[in-house]
């Protein structure tokens, strides 16, 4: 096979043709990849270029080793809208085939920050909510978050229920609908807490995503940081004009 002349690196080209008959499905999910030999001869390229090209594949989380049987072709990564949308966590894994599941760390009343107290128009040293919680597909670790709520907006908060959705219990328990969440997305390296927390290698590149959500009167409700397993997690952004 002759690879198009774009200005790239040879190993990104063998990079990009890879992806492309893994996201056609020609190399379908937990199937073994060809040897690196095999995609020398198809690509007609080195195995310097071959090997080069599936070690950012495997950064990226599209393929995986194992030792003594070969490369195979990972699972499809879990789609995650950040669009407006009414459909939540659960329901977008189960329409991916996928089973979900959210475990709560820890739930406790804390001091607020000099942070805290800003974001949420109170006095440092005011108790606020701190929910710790993991985010599972088929088992699998896939987002570690932290969320802080005021206290005097949310007393008593139902630990078993932040096992579902957060939102939908803040309108069921207290009466308090979120209108609007601001969010901030950027590149993260795993350090020794999320490696563990997510059971990835330290440095495993990451997702850091930073949410700020506000009632219908515009009042801060919900400050929270998560990260997504950079191999697991997918995003999908609509926009409508």
């Amino acid at each position: 096979m002759e690879l198009e002349n774009e200005g790239k690196s040879l190993h990104t080209k063998v990079k990009e043709e890879i992806l492309r008959l893994i996201k056609e499905k020609k190399f379908k999910p937990n199937t073994l990849l060809p040897t690196e030999a095999e995609f020398c001869k198809k690509f007609g390229v080195s195995r310097t270029t071959i090997r080069t090209a599936l070690q950012q594949l495997s950064m990226e989380g599209y393929i995986y080793r194992e030792q003594g049987r070969g490369t195979f072709v990972s699972d499809s990564k879990v789609k995650q809208t950040l669009s407006m949308t009414e459909v939540k966590f659960s329901e977008q894994l189960m329409s991916q085939g996928k089973k979900p599941l959210i475990k709560v760390l820890s739930l406790q009343v804390v001091p607020a920050d000099e942070f805290q107290a800003d974001q949420f128009q109170l006095k440092e040293g005011d108790p606020i909510n701190k929910l710790e919680r993991i985010r599972y597909a088929d088992e699998e670790p896939l987002q570690y978050e932290i969320a802080y709520l005021p206290w005097y907006k949310t007393p008593g908060l139902n630990k078993e229920e932040c096992q579902k959705s957060l939102y939908q219990l803040l309108e069921a328990q207290f009466g308090l609908k979120i209108k609007k969440t601001v969010e901030q997305l950027e590149l993260f390296l795993a350090d020794d807490e999320i490696a563990d927390k997510l059971s990835i290698p330290v440095n495993t590149p990451c997702f850091s995503m930073e949410s700020y959500a506000y009632l219908e009167d515009e009042t801060p409700i919900e400050y929270s940081k998560a990260v997504f397993r950079g191999d697991r997690a997918n995003f999908v952004i609509e926009r409508n004009y």
